[in-house]
C-alpha cells in the first residue's frame, strides 16, 4: 500500500460529469446504503440477542450506538488515510473490516465481544468506506454534482427497505449467528464498491512535470486550515445542532404509535412509509438543486429544507391517532431526504475539491458528539415526563435552531463563495498549474509576448496603451 500515489485530485483534471463517473455513483450509492441502514438494520436481532444473552433492551442498543459513533467519530482518522494512500486502498480495506467484523461476530459468546466486532470493527470497516466514497463522487462530478449527491444518498432510504425485511428473514431461518455471517458476506461487496473507485489520471503534460511537483508542494495528511474559513465553521455548527435532533423522531416514532395502542405491525409500517418518500425525495431534491439559479443559492435550499423537518416536528408532537403520525411521517420523509441530498452538497462548495478530504472528515467528528448526545437524552426527557410530545418539540426547536444559524451566518460568510461554487477551484489549479511550470516555459512565454508586441508595433506603427495591456 505504501507504493501507491494517493488519488488527491490532481491539478487541471476536469471533473468528466459522467462516464466512469456513473460507475463511482453506483459505489457510492451501494456504501451510502450499507452506511446508515446497516445500524438500524442490525436491530431486527436485539430480541434473540436479548434471549441469547440475558440482557436488557439498552445493553443491545448501545451495537447500534457503537456503530454510528464509529461512522462519524472516526472521520479525522479516514481523511489522514485517503490523504496518505488515496481512496481506493483505503475502502478495499474498510470491506473487508466491515465484513471481518461481522463473520467474527457470529461466533462471540459474549454481548462484549460483540461491541467490539459488530460495533467497533464493523463500524471502523463502514466509516473507510463512506468517507472516501463522497470524495471520489465530488471529483468526478462538478455540473451534475447535485444530483448525483441525491442519488447517492437515496441509498440510505433504499437499503433500510431492503435490510430490514431480509434481517428478519435471515433471523427466522438461520437465527442470530447465521445472520450475521451472511450479512458479512454481503458487506464484502464495499470491496468491489472500493474498486470502482478508479482515480482522475493527470493530463499528459502535467506528467512530465509531476515529480518536481511533488517535490515542492507537501500534502497535508489533516488541513485544518479550513477553520479559518467561517462558512466552514458556521456550516459545522450548524450541522452539530442539527443532528442533536434530526434522527430522534424515526427512532420514537414506532413506539409512539405502540403506546397509542395500535399492533407492532401497523406502527413498523410508519417506518415503511417514511422510507418510502425518502427514496423519492433525495434525487428529486438533487435536480432541483442542481438548476442553474437555485444552484448558487443552494444553502438557502439547505436552511429551508432544515426549517420544514422542524417545522414537521413541532406538528407531529400534536397526533394523536394513526393517521396523524401517517401525515407525519409523509412530510418528515420529505423534508428528511432534502436535508440528506444536499448537507454535502453545500459542504463541497463551502470548501472546494481540495480541501473537502480534510472538511468532511472534521464535520463528522463534530457531529459524533451530537449523535450519541441526541437520542439518550431524549430518552431521559421521555422517561422522566412519559408524553412524546415533549421529544418531538425538542428535536423540533434543535433542528429550526440550526437552520436559523446556517442562514443568518450565510450573509456574512457563506453567500459570497456559493455565488461563485467554481470560481474558488479554478484559482486552486491555476496556482498549481503556474507553479508546475519549468523555467523554459516560461521563458518561451515571454519570448511570444515580446514578439507579439513587436509584430503590433510595426503593423500600427505604436502600441496603443490601454487598461488591457497595461500592467
Amino acid at each position: 500500500m505504501g507504493a501507491v500515489v494517493a488519488d488527491d485530485g490532481p491539478s487541471g483534471v476536469k471533473a468528466p460529469d459522467g462516464g466512469w463517473g456513473w460507475a463511482v455513483l453506483f459505489g457510492c450509492f451501494i456504501i451510502t446504503g450499507f452506511s446508515y441502514a446497516f445500524p438500524k438494520a442490525v436491530s431486527v436481532f436485539f430480541k434473540e440477542l436479548i434471549r441469547e444473552f440475558g440482557i436488557g433492551y439498552s445493553d443491545t442498543a448501545w451495537i447500534s450506538s457503537i456503530l454510528l459513533a464509529m461512522l462519524y467519530g472516526t472521520g479525522p482518522l479516514c481523511s489522514v488515510c485517503v490523504n496518505r494512500f488515496g481512496c481506493r486502498p483505503v475502502m478495499l480495506v474498510g470491506g473487508l473490516f466491515a465484513s471481518m467484523g461481522m463473520v467474527i461476530a457470529s461466533f462471540c459468546t459474549s454481548i462484549v465481544q460483540i461491541y467490539l466486532t459488530a460495533g467497533v470493527i464493523t463500524g471502523l470497516g463502514l466509516a473507510l468506506n463512506f468517507q472516501p466514497s463522497l470524495i471520489m463522487l465530488n471529483r468526478y462530478f462538478d455540473k451534475r454534482r447535485p444530483l448525483a449527491n441525491g442519488l447517492s444518498a437515496a441509498g440510505s432510504p433504499v437499503f433500510l427497505c431492503a435490510l430490514s425485511p431480509l434481517g428478519q428473514i435471515l433471523q427466522h431461518e438461520y437465527g442470530w449467528r447465521g445472520g450475521f455471517l451472511i450479512l458479512g458476506g454481503m458487506l464484502l461487496n464495499c470491496c468491489v464498491c472500493g474498486a470502482l473507485m478508479r482515480p482522475l489520471e493527470p493530463p499528459k503534460k502535467a506528467e512530465a512535470t509531476k515529480e518536481p511537483a511533488e517535490k515542492k508542494v507537501k500534502k497535508k495528511l489533516l488541513d485544518f486550515s479550513v477553520f479559518k474559513d467561517g462558512g466552514f465553521v458556521i456550516y459545522t455548527l450548524a450541522a452539530s445542532i442539527m443532528v442533536l435532533g434530526l434522527f430522534v423522531p424515526p427512532v420514537f416514532v414506532v413506539s409512539y404509535a405502540k403506546d397509542l395502542g395500535y399492533q407492532d405491525t401497523k406502527a413498523a409500517f410508519l417506518l415503511t412509509i417514511l422510507g418510502f418518500i425518502d427514496i423519492f425525495a433525495r434525487p428529486i431534491c438533487g435536480m432541483v438543486a442542481g438548476l442553474k439559479w437555485v444552484r448558487p443559492r443552494c444553502v438557502y435550499l439547505f436552511s429551508f429544507a432544515m426549517i420544514f423537518n422542524g417545522f414537521t416536528d413541532l406538528m407531529g408532537s400534536m397526533s394523536v391517532d394513526y393517521g396523524g403520525l401517517v401525515v407525519f411521517c409523509i412530510f418528515f420523509g420529505i423534508s428528511y431526504g432534502m436535508v440528506g441530498a444536499l448537507q454535502f452538497e453545500v459542504l463541497m462548495a463551502i470548501v472546494g475539491t481540495q480541501k473537502f478530504s480534510s472538511a468532511i472528515g472534521l464535520v463528522l467528528l463534530a457531529e459524533a458528539v451530537a449523535v450519541l448526545i441526541g437520542p439518550p437524552s431524549a430518552g431521559k426527557l421521555l422517561d422522566a415526563t412519559g408524553r412524546y410530545m415533549f421529544v418531538f418539540i425538542i428535536a423540533g426547536i434543535e433542528v429550526t435552531t440550526s437552520a436559523l444559524v446556517l442562514a443568518l451566518g450565510n450573509f456574512f460568510c457563506i453567500k459570497k463563495k456559493l455565488e461563485e461554487p467554481h470560481a474558488k477551484e479554478v484559482s486552486e489549479r491555476e496556482e498549481l498549474n503556474k507553479s508546475e511550470k519549468t523555467p523554459e516555459d516560461a521563458k518561451v512565454d515571454s519570448i511570444e509576448v515580446e514578439q507579439f508586441l513587436k509584430d503590433e508595433a510595426e503593423k500600427n506603427g505604436e502600441v496603443v496603451t490601454n487598461p488591457e495591456t497595461c500592467v
